[in-house]
C-alpha cells in the first residue's frame, strides 16, 4: 500500500515558473485599459502632470503651485519623475500601477513560503484581495506601499528564520524609510506584522509572553526611525481632523464591500465563498492555522476595529486595512503533516479556480469601464488648450455598488489639454499641490466637482442646479456635465452646447462682447 500523505507541497505552485506566472496573471485586468479605471487615479495623474510640467508651463502656473517636501505619501509621485521622460505620463503611471498586483502577489507567495516552508494552496484564495476596495478607490501610493510592505515582511521572516538579526536590523532602517515615504500607513501595517510575528517567534523559543513582546519591540526598533519624520511632518502645519471613531455602520460596509467592483451578486458571493472557505478549511482534519500569521491577522483585525474612519483629514483610513486582514488570515492556513495528496489537491484546484474567476470578472469589468471612459474623454477634442473648465459630475445617493468611476475624470483636462480642472485636492501637508485660483473660491478644488440629487438631503455636496447657479462664470470658459442629476435647464442660460454624448455635455460660457468706443 502506498502512503498518500505529503508535506503540503505542490510542485507547480512552488516552482519558480508557477510563481512568475501567477504574478504576471495578476496584472491581466490592467493590461488593456489606457489607464486603470480606479476612482481617484485620474486625479492623482493630474497632480503628476502639474508637478512634472509646471516649471515649463506658464498656463499651469496661473492656477497651480507645487513645492516638493518630504511627506509620507510620495510613492508614485516620485517614480513618475524618471519614468515619464521615457514612457510619457500615462504609460508610466499604467506601468507603475501594474506593478502593484505583481509585487503584491510575489509578496503573498513569499510570505507563505517563509512561514510554511512552501506555498500553501489556500494562499491562492488571498490573491483576489489585491484588487480589493482600497485599490478600486485608486489609493495608488497606499497600494504600492503595501506591495512593498508584503515583500518586506517576507524578508523580515526569512532573516529571522536564518537568525541573521543584525543584518536584518541594518537592512530595515532604509527599508522602513522607503515604505514610509511611499505611504506612511503601510509603514505602520508593516510594523504591526513584524511585531506580531516576532512575538510568536520569541514565544516559540520558550520566552514568556511579556519577554517575547519586549524582545519583539526591541527587534522592531530598526523600523522606528520614520516616526521622527512623522512627527516633523505633522508638526509642519498639517491640518485635518482625526475622528469618526467606532462607526460600526461604516466598518460593516467596508467589510461587505471588501471585494467591491461592479456586480454586487458576484462580489458579495465571492466574499461568502471566502468566509465559508475559512471555516471549512480551517476546521478540516487536513489543515490548520499558523500561530504566526493567525496572531498577525487578529492584530490587524483589532486595528481595523480601533481605527477611526478619518485620520488627519484623510478619509477611509480603516477601510484601507480590510483586504489585508483577509490576506493574512488566508495565508495562515496550511496543510497538516498528515494531510493527504487528495485533500491538498482539492483545495489547490478550488483556490485556483476562485482566483481565475475573480481575475476574469475584474478583467471584464475593467474593459467595460475603459470603453465608457473612451467615450467620455471624446469631449477633450472640443476643449481648447489652456481653457478653464469646471466639471460637475452627478453622483447617486449613498454608496452605490458600482459607480462610473469618473469623479476625477476631469483631471484629463490637465493631462491632455493643459487646462484647469476643479477636481484636484487642496490639502495642506497631505498634498504638495497648491491651487491658486482665487476667483473660483469654493469651486476650485475637490469635491466641488461632485453634485447630488436635490432629494439627497444628507449628502454634503451641492445639487447640480445649485452648483450651476452659484459658480462664478467669469472664472471659467466651459462647463462639463457628466451624468448630471435632474435640474432646471433655465440655469444654462448664457451657455452654448458645444458637444454631447449619451450622458456627458460640454457647454461654452458666453462672454459679453466688449466694444471700444469710437
Amino acid at each position: 500500500m502506498t502512503d498518500d500523505r505529503l508535506d503540503g507541497r505542490l510542485g507547480w505552485l512552488d516552482s519558480r515558473a508557477g510563481v512568475i506566472l501567477l504574478a504576471l496573471l495578476s496584472a491581466l485586468p490592467l493590461l488593456w485599459p489606457d489607464f486603470a479605471p480606479l476612482v481617484d487615479l485620474p486625479g492623482h495623474m493630474g497632480r503628476y502632470a502639474i508637478q512634472l510640467r509646471l516649471e515649463d508651463s506658464p498656463i499651469l502656473q496661473q492656477w497651480y503651485g507645487f513645492d516638493w517636501q518630504l511627506i509620507g505619501n510620495l510613492g508614485v509621485d516620485l517614480l513618475v519623475v524618471p519614468l515619464e521622460p521615457i514612457f510619457g505620463l500615462e504609460l508610466a503611471v499604467k506601468l507603475i500601477v501594474m506593478m502593484i498586483p505583481v509585487l503584491s502577489t510575489l509578496g503573498i507567495l513569499w510570505i507563505s513560503r517563509e512561514v510554511h516552508g512552501h506555498v500553501s494552496p489556500a494562499t491562492l484564495l488571498a490573491l483576489p484581495f489585491i484588487y480589493g476596495h482600497p485599490f478600486m478607490f485608486g489609493f495608488a501610493n497606499f497600494g504600492l506601499a503595501m506591495a512593498f510592505a508584503l515583500n518586506a515582511f517576507a524578508l523580515w521572516l526569512r532573516l529571522g528564520r536564518l537568525h541573521t538579526l543584525r543584518l536584518r536590523a541594518l537592512l530595515f532602517v532604509p527599508i522602513g524609510f522607503i515604505i514610509w515615504v511611499t505611504h506612511s500607513f503601510a509603514w505602520g501595517v508593516l510594523g504591526l506584522l513584524c511585531f506580531s510575528a516576532e512575538t510568536i517567534r520569541n514565544h516559540d523559543a520558550k520566552m514568556g509572553w511579556f519577554q517575547a513582546m519586549f524582545q519583539a519591540g526591541l527587534q522592531c526598533l530598526s523600523l522606528a526611525p520614520p516616526a521622527l519624520l512623522m512627527i516633523l511632518w505633522r508638526a509642519s502645519g498639517v491640518k485635518g481632523e482625526t475622528g469618526d471613531w467606532f462607526n460600526w455602520d461604516a466598518k460593516m460596509t467596508w467589510f461587505i464591500m471588501v471585494l467591491r467592483d461592479r456586480w454586487q451578486w458576484f462580489d458579495i458571493g465571492s466574499l461568502c465563498v471566502i468566509l465559508v472557505s475559512l471555516y471549512v478549511i480551517g476546521r478540516s482534519r487536513h489543515f490548520e492555522f499558523s500561530r504566526n500569521l493567525g496572531v498577525s491577522a487578529i492584530i490587524l483585525a483589532i486595528t481595523f476595529i480601533l481605527l477611526p474612519r478619518i485620520v488627519f483629514g484623510s478619509a477611509y483610513a480603516d477601510m484601507r486595512l480590510s483586504p489585508y486582514v483577509f490576506v493574512i488570515a488566508l495565508l495562515a492556513i496550511r496543510p497538516k503533516p498528515q494531510a493527504t495528496k487528495q485533500a491538498v489537491s482539492i483545495v489547490a484546484a478550488f483556490a485556483l479556480v476562485f482566483f481565475l474567476v475573480r481575475l476574469g470578472g475584474t478583467t471584464a469589468s475593467f474593459l467595460m469601464f475603459d470603453q465608457r471612459h473612451d467615450q467620455t474623454l471624446k469631449v477633450l477634442d472640443h476643449v481648447p488648450r489652456g481653457a478653464r473648465v469646471i466639471t460637475f459630475m452627478g453622483r447617486r445617493t449613498g454608496v452605490p455598488w458600482v459607480g462610473n468611476r469618473e469623479e476625477h475624470i476631469g483631471a484629463f483636462l490637465i493631462i491632455r489639454r493643459e487646462a484647469f480642472s476643479n477636481d484636484q485636492w487642496d490639502m495642506q501637508g497631505a498634498q504638495l499641490l497648491k491651487i491658486k485660483k482665487a476667483d473660483a473660491k469654493g469651486f476650485a478644488a475637490d469635491p466641488s466637482q461632485i453634485t447630488k440629487h436635490k432629494d439627497a438631503r444628507y449628502e454634503v455636496w451641492r445639487t447640480t442646479e445649485y452648483a450651476l447657479k452659484k459658480f462664478p462664470r467669469d472664472a471659467f470658459d466651459y462647463v462639463w456635465l457628466i451624468t448630471p442629476m435632474p435640474f432646471d435647464e433655465a440655469v444654462l442660460n448664457g451657455m452654448t452646447l458645444v458637444w454631447k454624448n449619451e450622458d456627458s455635455f460640454l457647454y461654452r460660457i458666453n462672454k459679453p462682447v466688449v466694444t471700444t468706443p469710437q
